[in-house]
């Protein structure tokens, strides 16, 4: 695994986040199985429940390319710490099986499997007994 690369994506598309109202960049860059890095940066709106995460913004143009196969993920944002993906985006994470996410700033990186941030997320609502 490359990670100098993936987190070196996720800070160049960090730059074309849309973040008028919290001035808060953030940048994803995701690895899927054939090699292809998919990337993604927050999409703010008014309505601030609109906006979209850097996570989903790259799952999304994964999507729409045709993969659904991934062994990794790298966000990066200016934070005091490593930044760490919302609920939403640890869940679309989880529904595509992203194993491996690196969390990171300027000066740490932080990694994990996301099992360690979203436990049982394959399981719940859809595993009831019969």
């Amino acid at each position: 695994m490359n990670w100098d690369s993936l987190i070196e994506a996720a800070w160049q598309v960090r730059g074309a986040a849309y973040a008028p109202y919290s001035n808060f960049a953030v940048g994803a860059a995701l690895l899927a199985v054939d090699g292809r890095v998919f990337t993604g940066c927050n999409v703010e709106n008014l309505s601030y429940g609109l906006t979209q995460c850097a996570e989903r913004v790259a799952i999304g143009a994964a999507v729409a390319a045709g993969v659904r196969e991934f062994l990794a993920v790298a966000v990066v944002a200016d934070t005091g710490v490593p930044i760490s993906p919302c609920g939403a985006c640890r869940q679309v994470l989880a529904e595509f099986g992203v194993p491996r996410v690196m969390l990171a700033n300027r000066d740490q990186r932080l990694e994990f499997g996301l099992d360690e941030l979203l436990p049982r997320a394959s399981s719940g609502i859809l595993d009831r007994p019969e």
